[in-house]
């Protein structure tokens, strides 16, 4: 694209924008342009994946709903005081959450 002092050029026919969004996606795909997002995950969602247990097993374990612990790791609800200290034991020492699982 071309630039006119720093700001992008805007289009002024179809044919124009179709080229711009077509050079856009070209250095997208070459890694010159755009941006990837890694959102970031919540101690309770590692915390589950270091005991390799599913979310349907860790409720379970939990001995909480499935819709229970996806509201804990996206953050829409907060796990009573003894929840809290069962995630910490998943985290510290995953084993242990995974013997009982069994």
């Amino acid at each position: 694209m071309a630039k006119v002092s720093g700001k992008s050029r805007l289009a002024t026919s179809g044919e124009e924008l179709g080229e711009q969004l077509l050079q856009a996606v070209r250095e997208m795909k070459a890694g010159l342009r755009g941006r990837v997002h890694t959102p970031e995950r919540s101690s309770l969602v590692e915390a589950r994946l270091r005991t390799g247990l599913s979310q349907a097993s860790f409720a379970v374990l939990m001995g909480v709903s499935v819709r229970t612990l996806q509201d804990w790791e996206q953050g829409r609800r907060e796990p009573s005081g003894a929840a809290k200290t069962l995630i910490k034991v998943a985290t510290r020492h995953p084993e242990v959450l995974q013997e009982l699982a069994l």
